[in-house]
């Protein structure tokens, strides 16, 4: 890792203060995982669920978010206002099939259709086999995996012509390092699902893809650091680690007709960690 004191400035786009460009104008996007828990730090940093919504109103689409606490919603909410945009919102459990039937249809109805969908939930649990017990497992994928499955279901048949759906995974499902069993092949499991529901959107031009951030500075990053600390350590090829506005920056490009020939792809975000080191 380099130093940070003689690092050069971060450019505007990883630092959340790139103006738009009307990449999404006229768009109706669905961020399950929208909001964030600051973990009680005072000084916590964006989180990629309310990157990724902020951004998107930035870039002149309507966004629905949902989150399974109405209190994580509460800054998304603050962010997408300051870009000029309501956001619409429910409180909604991603492991309950009903709750997540509702949103889609909540959220159809609310923005009178979805051309883009995002799913960035993610929970953890246990810690190597041992420490893992199966309601644990079945837990952690509960939201990480099946969650992911229910809302690309729902929302398969409702979503337009030549929509982009987006999952957000993890570098923990390409390189083991977290010694968390479930999350990792959970997170590697969202690959395989997104693959088949790229196959099965083909014939209306329906995309699906995924980004997998790295070591990112987030709240919950750095949680995990906290319990972790050499995580904070780590080789990065870059020298840092990522910020929630570069994971969002990649779903961005994955949600706009930029990526209009892109689809059953990763795209890594993770300073060069997985293939330079």
């Amino acid at each position: 890792m380099s130093d940070a004191a003689s690092d050069p400035p971060l450019p505007p786009e990883a630092t959340g203060r790139s103006p738009g460009r009307g990449r999404l104008t006229g768009r109706r996007i669905l961020v399950v995982g929208a909001g964030q828990n600051d973990y009680g730090l005072a000084d916590a940093p964006i989180g990629n669920g309310r990157a990724i919504s902020a951004l998107c109103a930035r870039e002149g689409a309507t966004v629905f978010g949902s989150d399974v606490s109405a209190g994580n919603l509460t800054g998304t909410s603050s962010l997408v206002a300051a870009e000029g945009s309501t956001f619409l919102a429910a409180v909604s459990d991603v492991a309950d099939p009903d709750a997540v039937g509702a949103l889609v249809a909540d959220a159809t109805d609310a923005l009178g259709g979805l051309d883009g969908v995002v799913y960035n939930v993610g929970i953890g649990g246990g810690r190597g086999l041992d420490g893992t017990d199966a309601e644990t497992w079945d837990r952690v994928f509960a939201v990480n995996l099946r969650g992911a499955m229910l809302v690309a279901r729902a929302v398969l048949p409702v979503v337009d012509d030549r929509s982009s759906i987006v999952f957000i995974s993890s570098v923990a499902g390409i390189k083991p390092g977290t010694r968390i069993p479930a999350y990792d092949s959970s997170k590697a499991g969202l690959v395989g699902l997104m693959r088949h529901v790229a196959v099965e959107g083909e014939r209306r031009g329906i995309r699906a893809n995924v980004v997998a951030p790295g070591l990112m500075d987030t709240s919950l990053g750095r949680v995990a650091s906290a319990g972790r600390p050499s995580r904070t350590k780590a080789p990065i090829p870059l020298g840092r680690q990522g910020t929630a506005w570069e994971t969002a920056y990649a779903a961005l490009f994955l949600l706009s007709d930029e990526s209009s020939y892109v689809t059953g792809q990763s795209l890594v975000v993770d300073g060069g960690l997985t293939t330079l080191r």
